[in-house]
């Protein structure tokens, strides 16, 4: 999803970073990725933190989901991965508290990409309680329960915090990559959106050496 024009686009069906090219063309501060202004908060002071930005609306974001999420699940323990979801309108913030509700539930690895699917694929609408609702119960999930959750102010809270995550990290566009509350990066800078994950593994590299 962008607020500008933003060209970033997979090239290759599977994860595009090598090690060895990074080694050889090591990401350039201001043309690759960017420093924060303001140090931004993380969550827990003795892991390494990577968020990732991201709209069920934006079609980068679908592309991107499977290669990220493959990319996420072999982190080391020491770095905490977070999905940060940002609505540039406020029609869309109905889909930052699905992503909270979704997750409240403990459902991400049930529901998450099954929202990509219903949005991207099958071109249902997700924007309102009613739609949510039946889109879960289709879906094996208690109806009643999970709009309670919806609603609820811990979810509310969560769509706050993540709304100034998104406002300190100057999120423009989506799929971006926030590191430890210094640093950012995206297709857009990268070059591509798998190339972004390469940025971001020289990124954790950084900060976990005291960078």
């Amino acid at each position: 999803m962008k607020r500008r024009l933003f060209t970033a686009s997979l090239s290759g069906s599977l994860v595009a970073w090598n090690v060895a090219a990074l080694a050889q063309d090591r990401p350039v501060e201001g043309r690759n990725y960017l420093v924060l202004q303001s140090r931004q908060p993380t969550r827990e002071a003795s892991k390494v933190e990577v968020l990732e930005f991201f709209a069920y609306s934006c079609g980068h974001c679908n592309a991107f989901e499977p290669i990220i999420d493959a990319w996420q699940k072999k982190l080391p323990r020491e770095v905490h991965f977070r999905r940060i979801p940002v609505a540039f309108r406020e029609d869309l913030v109905i889909h930052q508290k699905l992503y909270f509700a979704i997750e409240t539930m403990g459902l991400v690895e049930q529901l998450h990409p099954k929202v990509f699917a219903a949005l991207h694929v099958e071109r249902r609408k997700l924007d309102t309680p009613d739609q949510i609702g039946s889109f879960v119960t289709a879906n094996g999930v208690d109806r009643v329960r999970f709009l309670q959750v919806l609603d609820s102010f811990g979810v509310v809270a969560k769509v706050k915090q993540a709304t100034a995550l998104a406002t300190g990290y100057a999120i423009e566009g989506t799929p971006s990559i926030g590191v430890n509350g210094r640093w950012l990066t995206s297709g857009s800078l990268a070059g591509s959106n798998p190339k972004s994950l390469t940025v971001a593994e020289y990124l954790l590299d950084l900060a976990r050496k005291g960078g």
